[in-house]
């Protein structure tokens, strides 16, 4: 039996299938994901990440996290602290904020493996191209605004489902590492049954703030 794994109901239906792997889709909030026997070890993970070359001196880089980065910025407070979760191989966001007065932590499971920044709290977390990559989003994602003060803000980039037709036919979802994709629909979902407010500033991006 399959189980979701952002809100954790079982009712969940066949939503798309490929020669690689089946994707399901939750019938409470709409996440569509794949199962976790099909996922890959954390070897193989970690050997698709390192083909990343991501850097801060990579202004191409900075541009595609602009679409957080410049909505984001807008909205914190002078020297609010952030904590950049997922940072990957070569953190930049991070480097981005710091340059203009924002303290930054980073954290992730391969690069930056540093547990006691979970144990901080912060005025702004940021998980760019991290949702997708996640094996049990709900609990990460709870964990996260959990760190958030009030007021806080949650920043997110992750691209998202749109239609089923589209969905069959998408690039991102023959990447091994994505096994999980949000729409709309699923933020605003997530957003109410956490009491968060959220907005889309851009296509594949989401800024929810902490009551």
């Amino acid at each position: 039996m399959q189980c979701c794994p952002l809100c954790g109901e079982i009712k969940v239906s066949l939503y798309h299938q490929n020669h690689r792997r089946d994707y399901y889709q939750c019938a409470t909030c709409w996440l569509v994901f794949v199962p976790s026997e099909q996922h890959l070890n954390a070897a193989d993970e970690k050997a698709e990440y390192d083909q990343h070359q991501n850097s801060p001196q990579d202004m191409g880089y900075r541009r595609f996290l602009g679409r957080l980065f410049t909505p984001l910025l807008a909205k914190l407070p002078k020297k609010a602290k952030g904590l950049d979760f997922g940072s990957g191989p070569g953190p930049t966001l991070s480097v981005m904020f710091e340059e203009v007065g924002h303290p930054m932590a980073i954290y992730d499971l391969f690069y930056a493996p540093d547990t006691s920044v979970l144990q901080n709290t912060y005025g702004f977390i940021t998980a760019t191209e991290v949702l997708e990559h996640l094996a049990m989003p709900g609990k990460v994602l709870a964990q996260l605004v959990a760190q958030l003060l009030p007021g806080g803000y949650l920043g997110i980039m992750t691209k998202r489902v749109t239609t089923h037709a589209a969905f069959a036919n998408w690039h991102y979802i023959n990447d091994p590492t994505h096994i999980c994709f949000f729409s709309e629909a699923t933020f605003e979902w997530w957003a109410a049954q956490h009491q968060l407010t959220v907005e889309f500033p851009e296509k594949d991006t989401v800024i929810l703030r902490k009551h």
